[in-house]
């Protein structure tokens, strides 16, 4: 059975610029050599910070920890940012394109006067079997999971990650928006 240790941490600075986000690893003698080993338990900050030490960023071995790697990876996110906007707006293009039948269905209503309208409706659709669905359903999920890391890259509450999350959408929705009519996608991920 293992041991779990639960550590408290400090939101303390020691330094100027040294926001550890890491808490102290403990050692916990037992008898069995294999749970002799040090547990370490990452402790994510609750508030909006600034800082670039041991800042780790989506995966365990990606720690930023210089003003030169915060830097580095402010430009990543804000241009995974502005990729996320640019991959919906051509997905947009793409289905617009790949829309195979076409159908018209006329229906009469009623109009002013006793009179009736015949009301036209435009049914566009495409086949389940085709690689336009296939690149879709692959494009939508490339787009589900930069959502997700944007969210979050986010929820490290790094003032830096954040501005470059927000910044990257801004832009590339600035960038790759301007033609499209402003439509509210209801169904659009973590936004």
């Amino acid at each position: 059975m293992g041991h779990f240790h639960h550590v408290g941490m400090s939101m303390g600075m020691s330094s100027g610029d040294d926001n550890s986000t890491m808490a102290p690893s403990h050692h916990h003698p037992t008898s069995s050599a294999s749970h002799s080993h040090d547990h370490m338990m990452m402790m994510m900050p609750m508030t909006f910070y600034f800082g670039f030490k041991k800042v780790e960023l989506l995966f365990s071995g990606l720690v930023i920890n210089t003003a030169g790697e915060m830097a580095g990876a402010f430009v990543a996110v804000f241009l995974l940012a502005m990729f996320y906007e640019g991959l919906k707006i051509a997905r947009e293009g793409l289905l617009r394109k790949s829309q195979v039948s076409i159908r018209y269905n006329s229906m009469p209503v009623p109009g002013p006067n006793g009179t009736i309208l015949m009301e036209t409706h435009k049914t566009v659709g495409q086949q389940m079997l085709s690689f336009p669905h296939l690149l879709q359903t692959v494009l939508h999920i490339i787009q589900v999971v930069i959502s997700y890391f944007l969210m979050l890259i986010f929820m490290t509450y790094n003032g830096y990650l954040c501005i470059a999350v927000a910044a990257g959408a801004g832009m590339g929705y600035f960038l790759f928006s301007w033609k499209k009519a402003v439509v509210v996608d209801i169904t659009e991920h973590c936004h």
